[in-house]
């Protein structure tokens, strides 16, 4: 895992040379191992590559970026081929050389024989750029899922690109400047949807594609799709066994425990992460597992983490954080993720990160598989809302709906649920399911307008084939905007910021594409998710982990900001120095936090979210007077 960062300019109006290693300064949390540069005249344009590395391949060698002069490629690379060596044994077949065991050398002979349509091979996370001076181009590429981020800057004729936003903030000239459209977009949606990010001009390069610089221009091509996207043709009459589905995640677990340092894994007690753990442990003798939880027991997972990690013997970490840890840590990772951090638990991971990291450099992850199985509660509800709409719009909306609203704070998921299922739309419907506001409530409170999700219902990929079910239209919707936009976004800044690497395989995309195959009814059947798991599980970790119902990784902050955290939430939103207060209708903003500090009713997804916005202001010093931001807005 690593840091890469260049460009391709005109010569005329290029940056120095030197510019390239404050950008990749900016980057050194994600590479302590080392640092490479390499620049080049490239006709009227200036090419420059570098990369900051973490060595978990090859340790001792392949330094980056990699160049074959001969063949006028120099490459820069961020992630793991995990297929590398059944690559090279194909690439060997047609004649090529390798001077080392590793899966940088592996992409650059990858590309010398494929070149563009070289990610239709590749089984991995990645992020690179490959300068190809034969065909006088940049090559770019990011992985399927989006679990390796690339972020493109342009200016004048010329391209800049990176794996985080502070290292493109680094580029002389560059006037960062905060985009109000896409602040709208994020108080939509909790996050901020590809391609866009807060920053104007900034965008990320979106999941499975791949682009050509060529001649001044890029141009993007979408080299994958995920398969939910499209409507199951014909069911199985026989479906796949869950031994069948077992041995495809087995094969996944095991493609990504190759390393050639120490590795773990992230144990939540869970059943994902559980069976994670539990594959690792057909192939490798000794694990190290880590696990983070909280004092109160209501909320810990700890005794379940524990319960696994003696089953299979691993050698056990644990870590308690508090609300203390919450406000000491939140401007460090806001700063480390150049944007809000969406959701309270990325504290607790990038401190478990920094834990995991005194003894290994990688970690295996449960991550994905909910976006995957189907293992979310709305996945069930939208699979059965049908039922729920049979009942007239004014009976729904106007008695079903109150009734909920009036019930106590402890039939919180109940009230989500009925608000969701309320909306017709959705475009609407499958944010409102995370506790997002719906649109009635952001008009209410927000004061901007204009160049946001408002305005364009189709930010995020809204377009699953006609006919498909409800299952694998929310799904795809997942794996396409909440899954790279927020989860993995979050995967990769936690542990990079603790110069840890984190893989996750049930985001292998052959496994991906094996359980789309299947009939609905293995992922998600009545009120039960992720079935096809949970029945293959049952041969694999106790009986008392698979029958748990589904808890999450919960971080208290609705009792948090009416107790512990008061004076820290209300000097941020209310106090003198709040940059971000005029973004909205302050009576209604009021409303909101005494009804939560009076605990009348639960906002705590909304308050985390503004919250952050405005620590993501006060780092980027952000601050505009109410004339100007709404004049901006309008």
């Amino acid at each position: 895992m690593c840091g890469i960062a260049g460009w391709i300019a005109p010569s005329r109006n290029a940056p120095p040379e030197a510019a390239l290693h404050p950008m990749l300064e900016a980057l050194a949390h994600r590479g302590p191992d080392g640092a490479g540069t390499w620049l080049a005249a490239a006709g009227a344009y200036q090419v420059a590559l570098g990369h900051r590395r973490l060595a978990i391949i090859d340790p001792q060698g392949s330094p980056q970026p990699m160049r074959d002069a001969a063949a006028g490629l120099t490459l820069t690379f961020n992630g793991e081929i995990f297929n590398f060596r059944e690559l090279r044994a194909t690439l060997e077949k047609s004649g090529y050389r390798f001077e080392r065991d590793s899966d940088t050398e592996v992409l650059l002979r990858a590309y010398q024989h494929w070149g563009t349509d070289v990610v239709d091979h590749l089984r991995g996370q990645f992020a690179f750029a490959i300068w190809d001076a034969r065909e006088d181009c940049l090559f770019l590429a990011r992985d399927r899922f989006g679990e390796k981020p690339l972020y493109l800057y342009e200016r004048a004729g010329a391209l800049f690109f990176a794996s985080e936003i502070k290292a493109l903030l680094r580029v002389p000239g560059l006037r960062s400047e905060v985009d109000l459209g896409a602040v709208q977009d994020y108080l939509c949606y909790r996050y901020v949807p590809g391609p866009r990010t807060l920053f104007a001009g900034v965008r990320k390069l979106p999941p499975a594609t791949s682009a050509v610089w060529r001649g001044g221009r890029l141009q993007e091509t979408r080299y994958w799709t995920a398969p939910d996207r499209f409507r199951l043709r014909k069911e199985n009459e026989s479906p796949a066994s869950e031994g069948e589905f077992l041995e495809r995640l087995d094969e996944a677990v095991k493609l990504q425990m190759v390393s050639d340092v120490p590795f773990g894994a992230f144990l939540s007690g869970g059943l994902d992460s559980s069976v994670v753990v539990a594959l690792m442990s057909r192939h490798c003798s000794r694990i190290k597992t880590f696990s983070v939880g909280f004092a109160d027991n209501r909320y810990s997972e700890l005794p379940y983490a524990g319960q696994i990690a003696k089953h299979f013997g691993t050698e056990h970490h644990e870590l308690v954080v508090s609300h203390r840890d919450l406000m000491q840590k939140l401007p460090q990772l806001v700063a480390q993720r150049d944007a809000p951090v969406s959701e309270p638990s990325d504290i607790p991971i990038y401190m478990l990160a920094c834990e995991a990291g005194r003894s290994v450099k990688m970690v295996l992850s449960g991550e994905g598989s909910d976006e995957i199985l189907g293992g979310y509660r709305k996945h069930a509800a939208e699979g059965l809302a049908w039922m729920y709409r049979c009942l007239p719009g004014g009976l729904r909306r106007g008695l079903v709906g109150p009734l909920a609203r009036a019930l106590p704070l402890r039939y919180r998921n109940l009230q989500i649920g009925v608000a969701s299922l309320n909306i017709d739309d959705p475009r609407e419907r499958y944010v409102r399911w995370f506790g997002a506001l719906d649109f009635g409530q952001r008009r209410e409170l927000s004061l901007l307008r204009g160049g946001g999700a408002d305005d364009k219902g189709d930010r995020p990929p809204f377009d699953a084939e006609p006919g498909n079910s409800a299952l694998r239209r929310i799904l795809y919707f997942d794996q396409t905007s909440w899954l790279p936009d927020n989860l993995l976004e979050r995967c990769d800044r936690m542990t990079m910021a603790a110069s840890i690497e984190a893989r996750v395989p049930f985001l292998d995309y052959r496994f991906a594409e094996y359980v789309s195959a299947l009939p609905d009814r293995m992922r998600v059947d009545g009120l039960r998710g992720k079935v096809v798991l949970r029945e293959a599980a049952k041969t694999l970790i106790p009986s008392s982990i698979v029958k748990r119902p589904k808890v999450g990784f919960t971080v208290p902050v609705r009792e948090w900001f009416a107790g512990e955290m008061r004076d820290y939430l209300l000097e941020h939103l209310r106090g003198p120095g709040s940059m971000t207060r005029a973004y909205y209708e302050t009576k209604v903003l009021d409303r909101v936090i005494d009804e939560h500090l009076n605990r009348r009713r639960s906002h705590d997804k909304l308050l985390w979210t503004l919250l952050n916005l405005e620590i993501w202001h006060r780092q980027y010093r952000y601050d505009f007077g109410k004339e100007e931001r709404l004049a901006c807005a309008a």
